[in-house]
Parts: C-alpha cells; sequence; structure tokens
C-alpha cells in the first residue's frame, strides 16, 4: 500500500475512526500494480478505478469498486494490468464494526463490497466517486460516505478496548496481556470475549502483528548488521522464531523481503 498522503488530512469528525489517507494512480497502459496488504492490524475502506478490474490474490477474486477490507493474516495481494488509481482511508483496528455493525472476525483476509449495503445508498456515493476526478472532491465524497455508516449503525465504542489497542500499539506488541488487562480494568475472559468482538482478533493476534509490524520496518531500514540483532530488537526470543512468524505474514524470509525490495 502506498504511504500516508500529507497533502490530504482526514475529516475532523473521523479522526477516531480514520487513521490517514492513502492515494496511489497511473495512466501507464502497460502499468502493472501489485499491492502485498500484510498484517498490520488496520482494515480500511478503498474506492478504485482499475480498467481492466482489480483482484485479490491468490484467490483472483475481482474486487468491487468500493469496498472493506478487514484484519489481514494471510499475505494476500492487490492486482491489476493498465491504468489504475485509487484511494484508501486506513481505519484503526475497531472502526468496521462501528462502520458495519458486523462481527470483524467474518471480514479477516476479505473484503466486504460496499455497493451491496441495504440500509444505506451506498452506489449514490459512488456514482458520485465516478463522476469526478478530482482526488480532493473524492476524499470529501469518501468522508461523507463514512460519516453516514458511523451514523446508521451507531454502534456503542468500548473505550477500554480503544485504550488497549494504543497500549498494544505503543508497546510495539510487547509485554505482557495481563498489564493490559489491568490498565483497563478487565477481567482476562471479558477482555478476551470484548476485543475479539472489537477487532476481529483476539489480542494476542493483534500484538502479534504490531510486533511483526515493527520488525518489518527494520527490515526495509536495513541498518542492522545481522538478523539476530534484529530479532532481538524486535522482541523475539531468537532469530529462528523472528524468521517463522516474519514468513507466516510475508510468505518470504526476511532477506528474501530484503531482495525483493532492492529490485523493486
Amino acid at each position: 500500500m502506498s504511504l500516508p498522503h500529507p497533502q490530504y488530512s482526514v475529516r475532523k469528525s473521523l479522526r477516531c475512526y480514520v487513521n490517514c489517507v492513502m492515494i496511489d494512480k497511473s495512466e501507464d497502459p502497460l502499468a502493472s500494480l501489485n499491492v502485498p496488504l500484510y498484517a498490520d492490524g488496520y482494515p480500511g475502506i478503498m474506492f478504485q478505478q482499475a480498467g481492466n478490474g482489480l483482484y485479490l490474490e491468490p484467490r483472483h477474486k475481482k474486487l468491487s469498486g468500493l469496498f472493506l477490507y478487514g484484519q489481514t493474516l494471510n499475505p494476500v495481494a492487490l492486482t491489476t494490468n493498465g491504468p489504475f488509481q485509487y484511494v484508501v482511508f486506513q481505519l484503526y483496528p475497531f472502526a468496521s464494526k462501528h462502520l458495519l455493525n458486523v462481527n470483524p472476525r467474518e471480514l479477516n483476509d476479505d473484503c466486504f463490497d460496499l455497493l451491496q449495503l441495504q440500509n444505506i445508498s451506498t452506489r449514490s456515493f459512488y456514482a458520485e466517486l465516478l463522476s469526478t476526478g478530482d482526488l480532493s472532491e473524492q476524499i470529501e465524497i469518501m468522508s461523507d460516505l463514512v460519516e453516514a455508516l458511523v451514523k446508521a449503525h451507531e454502534v456503542n465504542r468500548d473505550d477500554r478496548i480503544q485504550k488497549a489497542i494504543h497500549l498494544i500499539i505503543k508497546n510495539e506488541g510487547l509485554g505482557k496481556m495481563s498489564d493490559v488487562r489491568d490498565h483497563v480494568y478487565l477481567t482476562e475472559r471479558t477482555f478476551e470475549r470484548n476485543f475479539m468482538n472489537e477487532v476481529g482478533l483476539t489480542p494476542k493476534q493483534f500484538a502479534r502483528i504490531i510486533q511483526f509490524q515493527t520488525s518489518l520496518s527494520k527490515v526495509e531500514d536495513m541498518r542492522f548488521a545481522n538478523m539476530s540483532e534484529l530479532a532481538f530488537d524486535s522482541g523475539f526470543s531468537d532469530q529462528s522464531h523472528f524468521i517463522r512468524v516474519f514468513k507466516s505474514y510475508t510468505g518470504l524470509s526476511p532477506k528474501q523481503y530484503q531482495r525483493q525490495a532492492l529490485l523493486a
């Protein structure tokens, strides 16, 4: 996925649901897009225009022009050939439940076609998006859509789980989960249940993803002399444990990932 675009800020009323805005486009008829969706703990909403269709691989599932993707646990990618443009609203880990009022676990490793919603006219928002090529206008329309989704479902927020999410991210996925539970004053059973209901992952799954993302940034940085040093710095028990976790989320070893990045 492309990096957050500093030119486009998140609407103030949506900052508790939307983390950032990401965009990318190409008018090259020979363009080839392959966007890996590695586990990062953040779902998102995408509006895309790909003349030859946008596909979720390896399932080769053709995606809607407007969809919400859930938590990613297994390595997948978005692919297309030819001209394309997309706008992504990266959501906070708990936000998909508030936008769709569904069990977020059902969205793991999958994409939900927003054009199929019955209780809100997403097709009218989609028509507006298609009617303009101006990115600023598209972002405003998507902001209106997210506000409409939140209003339509009115799911009560669990501030304790949001505090727990913030703490896990701040600690880079490390530390004892019992300390997180104590910080938000929940029993183990209630914490596990409420976290799963809000995020679609167990607290340990989420923490492991955040730990992986921290290590991924360090692999991309390439400043560590060896993988053992990197593994230790990222909180893994040893190098083999680190490589095993890294490969489970990317399908590549850290060294393979670095070589692929250098060729990109």
